[in-house]
């Protein structure tokens, strides 16, 4: 079982918020499950917090999580869905980076770990979302 992680998830530890160690407890059990990988955007948000390579690499190792690139399937699935959000009215809060992680998520693993604001469970209703319980 593959679980995609969320670049929310990631701040959330990296900031030692609340909810921090809540989701280092569900990424090891996700872990213990399977694979946890992170796609390009969120490799891109979760460096540009960081700003340290060496940081970014620890950070991720320690985890146990690994890099998976978006495929042109998800990078398909995520234009299709983001030109129906806008053709629905959605605003600009949510843009195609939001919509690749979710597709790369349902077509390259199987689930994932994420603060979802609406727009996964909305856009993307096959993909479970894991949160802390």
């Amino acid at each position: 079982m593959t679980t995609a992680v969320d670049t929310s998830v990631l701040i959330a530890i990296a900031k030692d918020e609340p909810s921090a160690e809540e989701w280092v407890d569900l990424l090891a059990e996700a872990h213990n499950d399977g694979d946890l990988v992170i796609c390009d955007v969120v490799a891109a948000e979760y460096f540009a917090l960081l700003m340290n390579e060496g940081k970014f690499r620890e950070s991720l190792a320690a985890l146990g999580i690994s890099f998976s690139a978006t495929e042109l399937a998800s990078a398909q699935v995520a234009g299709s869905i983001f030109k129906q959000y806008r053709r629905e009215g959605g605003p600009r809060e949510h843009l195609v980076p939001d919509f690749l992680i979710g597709a790369h998520a349902q077509t390259q693993a199987n689930r994932i770990a994420a603060i979802d604001r609406g727009y996964l469970r909305g856009y993307f209703p096959r993909l479970q979302v894991l949160k802390p319980k």
